[in-house]
């Protein structure tokens, strides 16, 4: 997967907004005002997610690609590389875990509008 494949999968998902909010270097992924993935954009070799932490724990000792989030609470997000042994379906499902663990976290009126 590279940045664009990252980003046009990001953008699928309802109520998604792309935004530089940490300066020109960093694209952030929101759902309704809420991160739920970064990517340096001078170096878009790994991304940040977020990540329930036992998943998170259970993901860094399978996977030598996964580590603590960079610059992140690392009990609840992970740094993913993109070059590594996780195929696409491994690297959406990731991303698809942090977007709805986010929504989660939204009022229930807003959760459901994004059911």
């Amino acid at each position: 997967m590279n940045i664009e494949e990252l980003r046009d999968y990001c953008l699928t998902f309802k109520a998604v907004t792309e935004e530089l909010p940490f300066g020109p270097d960093t694209l952030v992924f929101k759902v309704h005002g809420k991160v739920f993935l970064l990517i340096g954009l001078n170096n878009p070799d790994s991304f940040n997610v977020k990540c329930d932490p036992e998943e998170a724990v259970r993901l860094r000792e399978e996977y030598s690609e996964v580590v603590p989030g960079y610059h992140m609470n690392k009990k609840h997000w992970n740094t993913v590389s993109l070059n590594g042994r996780l195929n696409n379906q491994q690297l959406e499902k990731m991303i698809e875990n942090s977007y709805w663990l986010v929504v989660g976290s939204l009022p229930k009126k807003v959760r459901e509008s994004l059911a």
